[in-house]
């Protein structure tokens, strides 16, 4: 299946949590062997047109992220002059929907779009323009879902596809030493790890050691309260880790809390998750966390410090676990074919199968 991505700005550009998801979908897609072509902004030195990179060829239509004008201009001719099967447009900046869509009329190909939504989604007159664009609008939560239906988008063309893990990798990696309780999150304005500490203190009498793992400008707020709770001698501020890292730290842990305020999708916490532990979130209106654990008999969700100390002394009593197969549905290899089996829906409707 010959599929062509629109994104104005790549990973390759910004290391973002938007980018990310974006530049997964195309890697596990070349990985089961389609023709994925990305048509973005340049991010390579050279004047090549195009750059082919882990099976993924990048076509640059717009000379940096400065050119967005002349991005938006050339996207519908470019898209209709390569023959795609499916036209499948990253919603940033939402004019880019709008571009993709005429191309992909052009090309008589059907249009999805992704929304992902960190950072909220803008409520203005072009997000309101592109959100009912596309056969298929595509999003990573319940929460987004949400977010772009009050947009106007049509819920009976909005599905969610959460963002996959490896679950073959987190089998692989040793689990790394026991501790009760971790956490893990960029340490900014956003992360309320402020909320864990003070259930933890609650709980200072008994016996638990817990990991931060995590930097950020926030940090040595996080460590001075941890002093001032009385608490920093059971507590290890890991800073940043590499993914192998925090697979290890999360099978060897029994609890992974949650409390950031905003979260369009925990992927952090499904590694934790499927790394087998206990998953306990408190729950923000705009954090979509709390949908990782619904229903489920080794999850919680709390509101309070007070919910949150009660919630770790309960996980207490659950097993140690270092893998939890219940999460294969978030397998790198499920999730590409949840966007493939959208695909041949869309090329089933349109008489193209």
């Amino acid at each position: 299946m010959r599929v062509a991505f629109v994104s104005l700005e790549t990973v390759s550009h910004r290391d973002t949590e938007t980018n990310q998801r974006f530049q997964t979908v195309l890697e596990i897609l070349a990985a089961r062997g389609h023709d994925v072509h990305c048509y973005c902004a340049t991010f390579w030195d050279d004047e090549r047109a195009t750059l082919e990179r882990d099976g993924i060829t990048y076509h640059g239509i717009a000379t940096g992220l400065e050119a967005r004008r002349s991005f938006l201009i050339r996207l519908p001719f470019v898209l209709a002059a390569s023959s795609p099967d499916i036209v499948h447009v990253h919603a940033q900046p939402p004019a880019a929907v709008l571009a993709a869509s005429w191309g992909a009329t052009l090309a008589r190909a059907p249009l999805v779009t992704e929304w992902y939504g960190d950072g909220g989604i803008d409520d203005n007159r072009w997000t309101r323009l592109a959100a009912n664009r596309g056969a298929r609008i595509l999003t990573p939560s319940e929460l987004v879902a949400t977010w772009i239906r009050e947009r106007g988008a049509d819920g009976d063309r909005v599905e969610t596809i959460p963002n996959p893990v490896d679950l073959e990798r987190v089998r692989d990696v040793p689990p790394g030493e026991r501790v009760d309780v971790i956490y893990a999150r960029r340490l900014d304005e956003g992360a309320n790890l402020e909320s864990l500490l003070l259930a933890l203190a609650e709980l200072r009498d008994r016996d638990w050691q817990t990991t931060i793992i995590g930097d950020g400008p926030e940090r040595a707020m996080y460590e001075r309260l941890a002093s001032d709770l009385r608490i920093d001698d059971r507590i290890s501020f890991a800073g940043d880790c590499s993914l192998e890292e925090r697979i290890a730290a999360y099978r060897g842990a029994h609890v992974f809390a949650q409390t950031a305020e905003h979260c369009v999708f925990p992927t952090e916490m499904l590694w934790a998750l499927a790394s087998g532990c206990v998953g306990i979130v408190e729950y923000h209106v705009d954090s979509s966390a709390h949908e990782l654990v619904e229903g489920w008999d080794r999850g919680f969700r709390t509101t309070s410090e007070a919910e949150l100390a009660d919630a770790i002394l309960a996980a207490g009593d659950l097993e140690h676990r270092t893998f939890d197969d219940r999460f294969a549905d978030y397998d790198r290899s499920a999730i590409a074919e949840a966007y493939l089996e959208q695909y041949r829906t869309l090329e089933e409707a349109y008489g193209l199968l």
